[in-house]
C-alpha cells in the first residue's frame, strides 16, 4: 500500500511524504503506483518551473519526501491542492487497500 501524508500549517503546505508500493499489479503493470508517481513528480516539476516556491525533494524507490521551508505562493498552493484532489480521487476509485491519503494540520 502507498501511504501519502500531506502536512499543512496556517492554510499552507509544509510537506508531503509518500511511502510504499500500491501492490495493485506486478511491477511495471501497476497503474495505481504509476498514477500516484506521475501526480507527485508532475507537481514537483510544476512547482519548480511554474512558481518561485522553494522546496527540498528526496526521492528513492517507493519513497518521496517534499518539504517546503517557507509558505507557498498562491500558485504553489493551487498545485498542491490539485495534487491532493488527484490522490484522493485515486484513493476513492481503487479503495484504501492500495492508497491511503492523510492530510494533517501541524
Amino acid at each position: 500500500m502507498i501511504t501519502v501524508t500531506v502536512s499543512r500549517k496556517n492554510n499552507s503546505y509544509t510537506e508531503l511524504l509518500s511511502r510504499g508500493h500500491a501492490g495493485y499489479a506486478e511491477e511495471g503493470q501497476d497503474i495505481v503506483c504509476a498514477a500516484v508517481s506521475v501526480l507527485i513528480i508532475n507537481t514537483a516539476n510544476s512547482l519548480e518551473r511554474l512558481t518561485k516556491d522553494r522546496f527540498e525533494l528526496d526521492e528513492k524507490d517507493g519513497y518521496v519526501h517534499i518539504r517546503f521551508p517557507e509558505e507557498l505562493t498562491a500558485g504553489g498552493k493551487l498545485l498542491m491542492d490539485s495534487l491532493v484532489l488527484g490522490l484522493t480521487e485515486i484513493e476513492k476509485s481503487y479503495s484504501k487497500r492500495y492508497l491511503k491519503v492523510k492530510v494533517r494540520e501541524v
